[in-house]
C-alpha cells in the first residue's frame, strides 16, 4: 500500500537520545548497586546502593517497552518503501550484523574478568558463557521483524487514517497488559534467565511484544501526532499516582497479591511514562539541531559499543573510595560523553554507516 510521506518526527529522534542515555545509566547504576547482573560490578557497600536499584526498577519497568514501541512505529513504513525480501534482508544486516559484531568481537574484550578457571580453555568458557549483552535487544526485534514481515505477507495491512485513542482503550489496555503480564510470571517467573538467547528479562515479554504491535497500529493511526496535550500531563501524574498506590501494595501484600500488583504497577506505570514523554516531547522538544542529529545518529551504536566503556572506565574508577551513588555519578558523567565520542568514531570506520 502506497502512503502519503509524512514529516520526520524529530521528537521521536530525541526521545532514542533519552532512552539510550537512561540504557547507561541503567547498567551504570547496575555496576554499582546490588543488583550483580553486569559484565563488571562493585557491590554497594552502602545504603545509596538501594537508590541506585530503585533506578534500575523504575527504568526496567518502561524504557525496553518504549525501545520496542518506537521500533514498531518505524516498521510499517520500512516494509511500505522496501517490501518483503529489502525489508528483511535491511533487518538481518542493520540488526544481525551488530550483534554478530558484539557477540564475536566486543563481548570476549567485556566478560574476560568472568574466567575464573585459569585452566580452562578460553572457547571452553566462551561458549559456557554465552550471552549476547545488551543486543538480546537486536535478537528479539529480529524475529519481530521476521513475523511482521509474515503477517503481511498474509495481510492487508491497516489503512492509514487518524484515530483517536481513548482514555478507555488505554485503561483497557492496561489492565490486560496487567492480566497478561500476570498469568505470564506464572511459568516465567521474575529472575528467569533464558542461557540461549540471553534474555536477561523474559519476565517483561508480554510488554515488549504488545508495545511492538502497539507502535506498528501508532504508525497507522497517527497517534503519535495527535495525541493531545492533556493526555502528557495526565500520563505523567498516572505515573505517579500508580507509583504511590502499587508500589507499597506490591511490598506490603504477600502470596499472590504481590505479583498481581507488580505487573499492575508496570503496566500502568509503563503505559503512562510512554504516553506522557511521548507528548512531552511532541510538545517541548520536537526540533532539532546539528547536535540534535549527531546525538541521534549516533545513539544505537552508543547502544551496541556502551559496555566496553563502561567496563573500561569500572576498571579505571576502581581506586575511587567513595559511596556507591557518588561513583554512579561520576562514571555516568564521564560514560556518556566518551560512548558517543567511541560512537562517532566508529561509524567513521569506511562501511559502518551502512549498518549503523
Amino acid at each position: 500500500m502506497k502512503t502519503e510521506p509524512r514529516t520526520r518526527l524529530y521528537a521521536i529522534d530525541n526521545l532514542r537520545i533519552v532512552l539510550t542515555a537512561l540504557v547507561v545509566a541503567h547498567h551504570v547504576a547496575i555496576t554499582y548497586g546490588n543488583i550483580p547482573l553486569w559484565f563488571y560490578t562493585e557491590p554497594a557497600k552502602d545504603a545509596s546502593g538501594g537508590l541506585l536499584d530503585l533506578l534500575v526498577t523504575f527504568n526496567q519497568a518502561f524504557f525496553m517497552g518504549f525501545f520496542f514501541l518506537i521500533s514498531g512505529f518505524f516498521t510499517p513504513a520500512s516494509y511500505d518503501r522496501k517490501g518483503v525480501s529489502p525489508f528483511v534482508r535491511d533487518r538481518l544486516v542493520r540488526l544481525g550484523v551488530p550483534l554478530l559484531v558484539f557477540i564475536l568481537l566486543l563481548r570476549p574484550m567485556v566478560n574476560f574478568s568472568s574466567r575464573t578457571d585459569p585452566d580452562q580453555p578460553y572457547w571452553q568458557f566462551y561458549l559456557a558463557s554465552w550471552d549476547p549483552g545488551p543486543m538480546w535487544f537486536a535478537e528479539v526485534l529480529i524475529v519481530f521483524a521476521l513475523v511482521y514481515a509474515l503477517w503481511r505477507a498474509v495481510n492487508k495491512p491497516l489503512d492509514e487514517r487518524p484515530a483517536p485513542l481513548t482514555f478507555g482503550t488505554v485503561a483497557l489496555f492496561v489492565v490486560a497488559l496487567a492480566v497478561v503480564t500476570f498469568a505470564w510470571r506464572l511459568f516465567v517467573p521474575t529472575g528467569t534467565y533464558v542461557p540461549v538467547i540471553g534474555l536477561p528479562s523474559p519476565q517483561f515479554m508480554p510488554q515488549y511484544v504488545s508495545m511492538f504491535a502497539l507502535g506498528c497500529v501508532a504508525y497507522r493511526r497517527r497517534w503519535f501526532e495527535t495525541l493531545p496535550a492533556r493526555a502528557g500531563r495526565l500520563g505523567l501524574i498516572a505515573a505517579g499516582v500508580s507509583s504511590a498506590v502499587l508500589l507499597p501494595a506490591m511490598v506490603l501484600t504477600g502470596g499472590m497479591l504481590s505479583p498481581a500488583a507488580g505487573a499492575m504497577w508496570e503496566s500502568a506505570f509503563a503505559v503512562s511514562m510512554i504516553i506522557g514523554l511521548t507528548v512531552l516531547f511532541r510538545e517541548r522538544f520536537g526540533e532539532q539541531g546539528p547536535r540534535g542529529r549527531f546525538l541521534a545518529q549516533h545513539a544505537f551504536t552508543v547502544y551496541i559499543i556502551h559496555p566496553l566503556v563502561l567496563v573500561a572506565l569500572g576498571y579505571g574508577l576502581r581506586w575511587l573510595e567513595a559511596v556507591a551513588i557518588v561513583k554512579f555519578a561520576v562514571m555516568l558523567a564521564l560514560a556518556l560523553p566518551l560512548c558517543w565520542a567511541l560512537a562517532y568514531l566508529v561509524r567513521s570506520i569506511p562501511g559502518a554507516r551502512r549498518v549503523l
